[in-house]
């Protein structure tokens, strides 16, 4: 097993970006009453193995808006704003702050990743998983290009532009400041969609091979990560906005990590 790397932090400069170092994080969230929380998840209390993941799946399933693929973009500038500066998001593999209005398909703008990668069971961009805001994150043009559909692991070779993040032929590891953040996005992605609402049954597996088919690996690193990097303030903000303002369904697995080792 790979011990987690601990890089130096890199400033960038660029007259189009607005940059900061790559521990800049998402800002703490409202104070929410943990009992408001835990009555969310009543059904779920008690519950350990496929009952607790059926039963996750049950409660983020219901009363959920879902988004277009254009509306993502806006989300996204709401979920992802760096706290030190309203004008600005945080990039995911970056960690770098950039103007909300540099949106785009061009080199050195920011773009929509999907964590889960949306060839992973060929749901596209149509309404369902292919704009659940849960797993989808502001990133660099040329930084997500660099991970494209790749399953997740360890090592690789450095990211030029993303200094901590390695990659290699079937792989992409992610900086340490966002190993669990990935994480327990793919494990939500895991339970929210299970082939019940017209799309592929999601699951994880222990492979880094599985192209088009309905998988992400590696679990057995995706569980690692999920214990090395538990959820920070930003990570737990993101889940609150997105329950309160847009999806109105939260990722258990932030508020709960504990139920990762329940289910896989």
């Amino acid at each position: 097993m790979k011990i987690a790397r601990w890089k130096p932090l890199t400033l960038l400069f660029s007259a189009a970006l607005v940059v900061v170092p790559t521990t800049a994080t998402l800002a703490a969230p409202d104070a929410t009453a943990d009992s408001v929380v835990e009555d969310y998840y009543q059904d779920a209390i008690g519950k350990t193995g496929p009952e607790l993941k059926t039963a996750l799946h049950g409660i983020i399933s219901s009363g959920t808006t879902t988004l277009t693929y254009n509306e993502v973009w806006d989300a996204l500038k709401v979920t992802d704003e760096d706290p030190n500066n309203n004008a600005n998001v945080i990039l995911l593999y970056t960690g770098r702050s950039q103007g909300k209005d540099t949106n785009g398909g061009d080199a050195d703008d920011w773009n929509r990743e999907h964590v889960w990668a949306k060839s992973h069971g060929d749901f596209g961009t149509s309404p369902g998983p292919g704009t659940d805001v849960h797993h989808l994150r502001p990133t660099d043009v040329t930084v997500n290009s660099d991970r494209g559909n790749k399953d997740f692991d360890m090592g690789g070779t450095e990211s030029e532009e993303a200094p901590g993040n390695f990659t290699d032929g079937d792989s992409w590891e992610p900086r340490d400041e966002v190993k669990g953040d990935v994480a327990r996005m793919i494990f939500y992605m895991a339970v929210r969609w299970d082939g019940g609402d017209g799309f592929a049954d999601l699951e994880v597996n222990d492979n880094v091979d599985n192209g088009s088919n309905p998988f992400i690996g590696r679990v057995s690193v995706l569980k690692q990560w999920n214990e090395q990097d538990p959820p920070d303030a930003g990570e737990q903000r993101r889940n609150q906005v997105i329950f309160d303002q847009f999806q109105h369904n939260r990722n258990p697995f932030i508020d709960h990590p504990e139920w990762v080792a329940e289910i896989w």
